[in-house]
């Protein structure tokens, strides 16, 4: 545990929205992230770490425990020790990097943090739910019992991969609040994938974010062995956004996300094109004639492709501002370039599900290993779904 304990102080690993934050983001509770287990909760419960939307400040509002606050924060600590919580992560990852947002925590910030990585095997996972169960909202005002701490020690939390050795952390005024951390390459190279994390805080404090990022790896084998198309574009089976024109609203990694869309914020959107005709004209198939477009591109899970059966479009939310029509191609690995006609041109509807079949799709020439999404002339879809099998090698 030396490596976990030494003063780690990144300087050039501190960046401004790095690159590996348009990986995939495995940690929030739109990823399906969540808390197993957390020394502390006293002031606000480990969970509201994870929500998806930003940190927000009440100045006037308290519960019986104290001040209210977005984010998790424990009790000053008076027994020896440090607070630390196991966060489960929505898919296996091989994690590249880490943000710690602080705001708001500006004089009760945890002042230090360090975190491993590694995973519970499914009778230990259960162990720990059924013997210290969590309810969120419910677990304010409670810290484990000297008895519970011995428990989950003996599970061995410490000795786990260390992927962010301790570090100082900043207070959460607006110039400082967001952190990124990257895992060193040799670690995030040499390190299998995790699907659980434990975060220490020295000694205690508040953070208002916890956002993991990686590459998911979807198990081939499992999805192999069950001989039935799963989502290929999936971010918790491995699919990622690689490259969009515009996102004026919102990030088209939005549409991969495991979670049903919340709002139109929950989705991707465009900015209005400005090349549009003053006076817009239809084909006869009623598609609006247009001359611009705006395209998302996505890795596929499967590493060696996939051949394509279904492909669902959602547009639930966008009522007044969903696209006209969409078309799908797909590239293969070895001709990443190369953009081959899936589906063509087909009408959207608002705040519906749209739903693509093997009719309404042409025949594959290759695997697929990415897919590119175009819409026009521009608006916001919610979620994309392409199921498919997996290539065999």
């Amino acid at each position: 545990m030396e490596a976990a304990q030494s003063t780690h102080t990144p300087s050039l690993e501190r960046q401004l929205h790095p690159a590996f934050s348009e990986l995939s983001e495995v940690a929030s509770i739109g990823s399906n992230g969540s808390i197993l287990f957390a020394t502390d909760d006293w002031f606000a419960p480990a969970e509201w770490m994870l929500k998806d939307a930003d940190p927000v400040f009440r100045p006037d509002e308290y519960t019986s425990f104290g001040k209210w606050m977005d984010g998790w924060e424990t009790r000053r600590k008076r027994t020896p020790g440090h607070d630390w919580c196991l966060v489960e992560l929505g898919a296996p990852t091989q994690i590249v990097g880490f943000m710690i947002d602080t705001a708001f925590f500006t004089g009760n910030y945890a002042p230090r943090i360090s975190i491993q990585g590694g995973t519970l095997d499914g009778t230990m996972k259960r162990m720990l739910q059924s013997s210290i169960p969590r309810n969120s909202d419910a677990n304010m005002g409670t810290g484990r019992t000297t008895e519970e701490l011995g428990m989950v020690e003996l599970i061995g939390t410490e000795q786990w991969d260390v992927l962010l050795p301790r570090t100082e952390l900043k207070p959460g005024y607006e110039q400082t609040r967001r952190q990124y951390f990257i895992v060193s390459p040799t670690k995030a190279k040499q390190s299998p994938p995790v699907n659980h994390l434990r975060v220490n805080m020295y000694p205690d404090g508040g953070i208002s974010r916890l956002r993991v990022y990686g590459t998911v790896r979807l198990n081939v084998s499992d999805s192999l062995a069950a001989k039935k198309p799963i989502d290929m574009i999936a971010m918790l089976n491995g699919g990622r956004c690689t490259g969009f024109s515009n996102a004026h609203y919102g990030h088209p990694r939005n549409l991969i996300k495991p979670s049903q869309p919340i709002n139109m914020g929950d989705g991707w959107e465009t900015a209005r094109r400005l090349d549009r005709p003053p006076v817009l004209q239809v084909d006869g198939a009623g598609i609006l004639q247009v001359p611009g477009c705006e395209w998302a591109t996505f890795q596929l899970g499967a590493p060696e492709g996939c051949w394509i059966e279904c492909v669902c479009i959602d547009t639930i939310h966008f009522k007044g501002n969903f696209p006209d029509n969409v078309r799908v191609e797909y590239a293969s690995k070895g001709e990443p370039d190369v953009w081959i006609p899936l589906m063509n041109r087909k009408k959207l509807g608002p705040n519906q599900t749209h739903e693509f079949r093997a009719a309404d799709l042409q025949a594959q020439e290759k695997a697929a290993s990415l897919v590119r999404i175009t819409i026009a002339p521009d608006g916001g879809l919610s979620r994309v779904r392409i199921f498919g099998t997996i290539a065999k090698r």
